[in-house]
């Protein structure tokens, strides 16, 4: 499974176009991702990239939650696959990022890609200026996430 890490800047031409970072592109070569799904994120104001194989684990643990014959899961399930988008990159490894996605991450021209673990997002390159999360309140989350156990000491 790829691990996509990193924060690297790029530009949209006045299509839509934008090249997949190479540190990424490699990655996904070298696990014969082809197909990428494209997304608006639920949680934040950016696009999401799944690798195909990535999007289908999530697609059925999501399913595996719903019940076909709960029309509130049913409604989920339909908003959540409705607004994909299959995307394929190019020979030259660039993307088109269709207009409305383009509209709902607020991206004019200057995008900074965000390796995400097993996903990439992609920002408009204003909205990542500052950082997420406090520098100085990250430490004390990630003691409350992960605990202070002595234990864990190496």
């Amino acid at each position: 499974m790829a691990n996509f890490l990193g924060n690297i800047e790029a530009k949209a031409d006045a299509k839509g176009r934008v090249f997949i970072p190479a540190q990424f592109r490699k990655q996904l070569q070298s696990y014969s991702e082809e197909r990428l799904i494209m997304r608006k994120d639920i949680f934040q104001d950016c696009l999401t990239l799944y690798p195909e194989s990535v999007w289908n684990e999530d697609l059925n643990e999501l399913k595996a939650k719903l019940s076909k014959w709960n029309a509130v899961h049913q409604q989920i399930l339909r908003q959540f696959v409705s607004d994909v988008e299959i995307i394929t990159p190019d020979s030259n490894g660039r993307i088109l990022i269709p207009k409305r996605y383009l509209q709902l991450a607020g991206i004019e021209s200057k995008v900074r890609f965000i390796g995400v673990v097993n996903k990439i997002e992609i920002w408009a390159k204003e909205k990542t200026e500052a950082p997420f999360i406090n520098p100085m309140d990250l430490g004390g989350m990630l003691q409350d996430i992960m605990g202070d156990n002595k234990d864990n000491l190496q």
